[in-house]
């Protein structure tokens, strides 16, 4: 497992930009192996830095979103694999938003945004609309200083 921090993600606070004074943005970033071990420690992780953040365990948006990571990072690991390359989670908080964003290498396997349900008997299939049923947004979009693909949530919070 590989890690990126940021200069944010190490303190886990940061002010940005003039739009933002007085405004606290939280940013985790971090790489994992494409294997199943990976999207289960990017899962608990997000669990873990949400609850640094504020957001209980319990809580509706920890629990949301540990969900939402759970599946895109699924996903990542199953459809978005390269031998040899990690996928990626930033995980962002401010001014009462939480945005995940999972990032694989494979730019031609796009999740397609339409929700039309598998066939019953299908064994897979439902992550995404599990997705767009838990988020308030959600979307897919090239991947940003690198090769690949991003699929982003973003949940509102009180």
């Amino acid at each position: 497992m590989n890690s990126e921090h940021s200069p944010t993600s190490t303190a886990a606070t940061a002010t940005r930009g003039a739009a933002e004074v007085g405004t606290t943005t939280y940013e985790f970033t971090m790489r994992f192996s494409s294997t199943p071990r990976g999207a289960r420690l990017a899962r608990r992780l997000v669990a873990e830095r949400l609850d640094t953040w504020g957001h209980p365990h319990t809580s509706t948006a920890s629990e949301t979103l540990t969900l939402i990571t759970a599946e895109l990072a699924a996903n990542a690991v199953r459809h978005g694999h390269v031998p040899g390359r990690d996928f990626e989670v930033r995980l962002t908080r401010t001014r009462g938003v939480l945005r995940l964003e999972v990032s694989d290498t494979r730019t031609e396997r796009v999740p397609l945004l339409s929700l039309d349900e598998p066939p019953g008997d299908a064994e897979s299939g439902r992550g995404l609309m599990l997705v767009a049923a838990l988020a308030d947004k959600w979307g897919t979009g090239p991947r940003v200083n690198a090769p690949g693909k991003t699929v982003w949530a973003v949940l509102a919070f009180l």
